[in-house]
C-alpha cells in the first residue's frame, strides 16, 4: 500500500535542516490562545524562544513577565518601538480587525511577523496587511498550523504523488463551542466588527486552507449559506459552504455552538483518507486509510502542531527561506470567505477566477 509507505513518518520533519541560533518571539495579544497554547509552544521550540510580551491588561504583563521572566509593554509601547532590541520577529494574536495595525507597526521595525488566521476582516484590509509587509521587506507566515502538522504534510505528498488517484471530493467540519467552559458571551470572538465574521472566519477556514493545501488548487467559485439558532447573533454561528476547485468540490461546515469535534476527508478514485480531531490544537488524531490494497488504522498520530508551526517559522528565518504559508496564502482565504457571505447574502454561486 504504497500511500502508507509515503506517510508512515509521522513526525518526520521534512523541512528541517538544524540549523544554529534561535528566533526570539514578541507575543502581540496575550488573550487565552496567545498566552495558554501560543507561548507554551514557543517555548518548547527548538528553534525560537518568547522575549517579549504585548497586552493591554496590567495584571497580565504582571504575570507574564513573572512566570517567564520577559519584558513586557502595552500596544502604545510596542507600537512606538519598545524593547525592539529585545525581539527578532513578531507572532500577532490579537482579534482580527486588529491584526492590521499591529503587523504595521512590526513591519515598520523591520520585524518579521506571523500572523493569526484570518489575516484581517476584509480583503482591503488583508491586503493592506500583505502589502505593508512587502514594502518593508520583512517576512510574513499567516499562522496555519495544519500546514506544518507532519501528518497532514505527508497527505499532501501522497495526494501530488496520484496515489488516492484523482481526488474528487473533500468534505470538512469543525465545530468548536465557544461559549463553553468559562467563556461568556462577552469576548471579541462574537463581536462583529472585532471579528469581522463568526463560524466560517474562526473555523470554517481551517478545513477551507488546509483543503487548499492538500490538492494544491485554489477555488473557482463557492456556495454558501449562514445562520443563527442560539445565543450567537451578531456573527454567522453556523455556516455551511460548497467550494468548487478544477477537478475537485469541497463540501465544508463549522459552527461556533454544540459539541466540539473536527474532522477532514478526501475522496479519490483509488482511495480514501479521513482524518478525525483533525485541526483542534495538541490533540492526538487518528487516521483512516482505504485503498483497494486494504484499511490501515493510525491512531494517536503527529505532533504539537502549534510547536511545529513556530519552529518552522523560524527555521524559514535562520535559513533564509520564505514559508510556504505567507501572506499571499492568508489573502486567498479572506477572498474566499468573503465571497462566501457574498453568496451567502446573493442565493447564488460566486465565481473567484474564469
Amino acid at each position: 500500500m504504497a500511500l502508507l509507505d509515503s506517510i508512515e513518518d509521522f513526525e518526520h520533519r521534512d523541512w528541517d535542516t538544524d540549523p544554529d541560533g534561535q528566533v526570539r518571539m514578541a507575543v502581540v495579544g496575550l488573550g487565552n490562545y496567545g498566552r495558554n497554547v501560543s507561548v507554551p509552544a514557543i517555548e518548547a521550540g527548538d528553534y525560537c524562544t518568547f522575549t517579549v510580551g504585548v497586552s493591554g491588561t496590567p495584571e497580565t504583563r504582571r504575570a507574564v513577565a513573572d512566570e517567564y521572566d520577559v519584558r513586557t509593554v502595552d500596544y502604545e509601547a510596542y507600537t512606538e518601538g519598545a524593547a525592539t532590541d529585545a525581539y527578532d520577529a513578531v507572532y500577532v494574536a490579537t482579534p482580527n480587525r486588529l491584526h492590521l495595525p499591529h503587523v504595521e507597526a512590526a513591519a515598520s521595525h523591520g520585524k518579521a511577523v506571523v500572523c493569526e488566521k484570518p489575516l484581517e476582516v476584509t480583503v482591503d484590509r488583508a491586503r493592506r496587511l500583505v502589502e505593508a509587509c512587502e514594502a518593508a521587506g520583512v517576512t510574513l507566515m499567516t499562522a496555519y498550523r495544519m500546514q506544518t502538522d507532519p501528518v497532514v504534510r505527508r497527505l499532501r505528498e501522497a495526494v501530488g504523488a496520484g496515489e488516492l488517484g484523482t481526488v474528487t471530493r473533500a468534505f470538512g467540519d469543525f465545530s468548536y463551542d465557544v461559549l463553553g467552559g468559562s467563556r461568556g458571551p462577552d469576548q471579541w470572538r462574537l463581536d462583529s466588527r472585532l471579528a469581522g465574521g463568526g463560524a466560517l472566519m474562526d473555523v470554517g477556514v481551517y478545513p477551507l486552507n488546509t483543503t487548499r493545501y492538500l490538492l494544491d488548487a485554489e477555488p473557482v467559485a463557492v456556495q454558501g449559506e449562514t445562520r443563527q439558532s442560539g445565543p450567537v447573533d451578531e456573527v454567522d454561528e453556523h455556516v455551511d459552504f460548497s467550494v468548487r476547485f478544477p477537478g475537485a468540490v469541497g463540501n465544508f461546515a463549522a459552527t461556533l455552538t454544540g459539541r466540539s469535534k473536527a474532522s477532514l476527508a478526501l475522496d479519490g478514485t483509488a482511495g480514501t483518507v479521513r482524518l478525525c480531531e483533525a485541526f483542534q490544537p495538541r490533540r492526538e488524531r487518528t487516521l483512516v486509510v482505504e485503498t483497494d490494497a486494504g484499511r490501515a488504522v493510525f491512531e494517536d498520530v503527529g505532533r504539537d502542531e502549534t510547536r511545529e508551526e513556530f519552529d518552522y517559522f523560524a527555521h524559514c528565518l535562520l535559513t533564509g527561506q520564505q514559508p510556504e504559508p505567507d501572506g499571499r496564502d492568508g489573502l486567498a482565504d479572506v477572498e474566499t470567505m468573503m465571497a462566501v457571505y457574498e453568496a451567502d447574502r446573493a442565493g447564488e454561486r460566486v465565481s473567484l477566477r474564469p
